[in-house]
């Protein structure tokens, strides 16, 4: 399996969305019964607001010459949750494929603008994302993420990414899935205010051992659903570790993501600092090249942290 997918590219790095489900169950005031965001797409004026936020995403890669790496409305996407919403195992499977098609009709719309997209599946965890992920197996967790892995065959998918995941054994169990399906995949781990999963291992020591377990088959791993002054201790671990370390998405504020959850309004912090803040990561990180947000931001944070990575890559490269 290719470690470096998608491909690095010279002299530009890759923009994700934004906070897709805050911004819109809380700026535009759509329900997301657990948290799903793919029963949307039965909604015309849900899916006319959705794709102009795409849209504010993909303005901003053109402005500021990234590419892009594209995830959509599949974070619930899998069996438990499905079955909790409704679905039959083809219902859900007709949902996922319809999300991979809304991705790839974007990417049409901005052939012109906007070079280097590459869509990506959106695999969530079986469990709560910021529980430690109960007692579930590597075993157990490669049967359940294969169904929704499965249901990508003969569609524009061209990667899935695990998001907000919180312990060893799930990563490992849905990167065996991919391998199973041929899929490249990145695993992006959620951290805790202390810098760690909350089912315990610091960041380094659950890349490394899943790694291990794994034959580094990882496309690379990230992080997500964190403020950098949760995570940017975590960086502070020296060794190659880092290099596997390509995908990070912020949260705008600086509050516990659960303290965020129970608010229930929009906390989009400072965009500004926020750019500054991901400028610094970049500079300590300059292996990371696929950067966006998460809850809370927008294409106004986007804007903020493309403009500050591009210049500490300019910086960089100008040095070298």
């Amino acid at each position: 399996m290719n470690t470096e997918f998608p491909p690095r590219l010279e002299g530009k790095f890759y923009l994700t969305e934004g906070g897709t489900e805050t911004e819109v169950l809380y700026k535009w005031g759509f329900e997301l019964p657990e948290f799903a965001m793919f029963p949307l797409l039965d909604d015309p004026k849900a899916d006319d607001v959705i794709r102009n936020m795409f849209r504010r995403y993909l303005d901003v890669a053109a402005e500021q010459n990234t590419g892009v790496l594209l995830n959509g409305h599949d974070y619930r996407a899998s069996p438990d949750w499905g079955a909790k919403l409704g679905y039959s195992d083809e219902g859900l499977r007709e949902m996922q494929r319809r999300t991979i098609q809304f991705l790839d009709e974007m990417r049409a719309e901005y052939a012109d603008r906007v070079s280097d997209v590459y869509i990506a599946a959106c695999i969530g965890p079986r469990g709560d994302a910021y529980g430690t992920g109960g007692e579930i197996t590597a075993d157990e967790a490669e049967d359940y993420h294969s169904v929704q892995l499965h249901n990508l065959d003969g569609t524009a998918a061209d990667m899935a990414v695990a998001a907000t995941f919180n312990n060893v054994p799930e990563a490992i169990g849905v990167i065996r899935a991919a391998s199973g399906v041929g899929m490249p995949i990145g695993v992006s781990l959620t951290l805790t205010p202390e810098g760690r999963l909350r089912s315990g291992p610091t960041l380094r020591e659950a890349i490394e051992t899943v790694d291990e377990a794994t034959a580094s088959a990882a496309a690379w791993f990230g992080t997500n659903c964190a403020h950098p002054i949760e995570f940017e201790d975590a960086l502070t671990d020296e060794g190659p570790w880092l290099d596997r370390l390509r995908y990070i998405r912020p949260n705008a504020a600086k509050m516990d993501k659960i303290a965020l959850c129970s608010l229930g309004h929009l906390e989009d912090g400072d965009p500004v600092e926020l750019g500054e803040q991901m400028g610094e990561i970049a500079r300590r990180l300059p292996r990371a090249d696929i950067i966006g947000g998460c809850c809370g931001t927008d294409e106004r944070h986007l804007s903020e942290i493309a403009q500050n990575v591009n210049a500490v890559r300019s910086a960089g490269k100008q040095e070298a």
